[in-house]
C-alpha cells in the first residue's frame, strides 16, 4: 500500500516577534536608503555572525563597547554573554536607529557620538574597556578614518584587549600600512555564510601584548 506524502510543518514565530523582526529590517532599510555608505548593507547582521562577534566576551572581565549599534543585534548578543547592561556602551549616531536602541535596551547607555571621539562621551576611562565591537562599515570608510577610529579604540582599550570587526571581505578592511603606522596586529577570527552577505570577523590587537 502506497503511504500518502507527509505534509510539511509550518513554524510559526509569535506576532510580537514576527512584528519586531519586520520592523527592524524595515528601520534597516530606511537607513541604508537614507545613507547607504554609513549602513553598508540592506539587511541586519544574523545572529550567526552575532555570536562569532561575541564569543570571547568574558561577562566578569570589564566594559565593552560597540561601535555602530544599528537595530541592536550585536547589542543583544552581548547582553546574551552575561554582561551586565550598565558595563556596555553602544555608540549609534544615526538618529532613528539610537532612539529603537534606547526602546529596546533601556538599561544600556547610547552614545549619539562619532567613534573616533568617543572618549568624550564614555562613561569608562581609557583602558577599561576589554573589548570593543565594531559594526562599523569600514570598507565603506577612508584610510584616515580608520587611523582615527582604531587610534580612539585602542585609547579606550586596557592592555590585551581587542576590536572584533566584521566585513563582507575576505581580507582585512584596514590597510597594511595603517595597522604598520598604528602598530597593530589583525587575526582571522572565523567565517559565517549564514549571513548576508557572509561575512568574515577578523581581530585588531597591539602588536607589543
Amino acid at each position: 500500500m502506497q503511504q500518502k506524502p507527509k505534509r510539511a510543518r509550518a513554524i510559526a514565530l509569535p506576532h510580537s516577534e514576527v512584528r519586531a523582526k519586520a520592523t527592524e529590517y524595515l528601520d534597516f532599510l530606511a537607513a541604508w536608503v537614507s545613507k547607504p555608505r554609513q549602513t553598508a548593507s540592506v539587511v541586519p547582521s544574523s545572529r550567526y555572525l552575532a555570536r562569532l562577534m561575541v564569543r570571547d566576551i568574558d561577562p566578569a572581565d570589564g566594559r565593552v563597547m560597540e561601535l555602530g549599534g544599528g537595530t541592536g543585534v550585536f547589542t543583544r548578543a552581548i547582553l546574551e554573554t552575561g554582561l551586565d547592561p550598565d558595563r556596555l556602551e553602544v555608540v549609534e549616531i544615526n538618529p532613528a536607529f539610537a532612539r529603537g536602541l534606547r526602546r529596546h535596551f533601556p538599561g544600556v547607555s547610547i552614545l549619539e557620538t562619532p567613534a573616533q571621539i568617543v572618549s568624550t562621551a564614555a562613561a569608562g576611562q581609557p583602558g577599561e574597556y576589554q573589548a570593543i565591537i565594531s559594526g562599523l562599515p569600514l570598507l565603506a570608510m577612508d584610510r584616515q578614518l580608520h587611523v582615527d577610529i582604531l587610534s580612539e579604540a585602542f585609547r579606550m582599550l586596557r592592555p590585551g584587549g581587542g576590536v572584533i570587526q566584521f566585513t563582507y571581505s575576505m581580507r582585512p578592511p584596514v590597510s597594511r600600512d595603517v595597522l604598520d603606522a598604528l602598530e597593530l596586529d589583525v587575526t582571522r577570527i572565523g567565517q559565517t555564510v549564514r549571513n548576508f552577505p557572509p561575512a568574515t570577523v577578523f581581530r585588531f590587537s597591539r602588536r607589543d601584548e
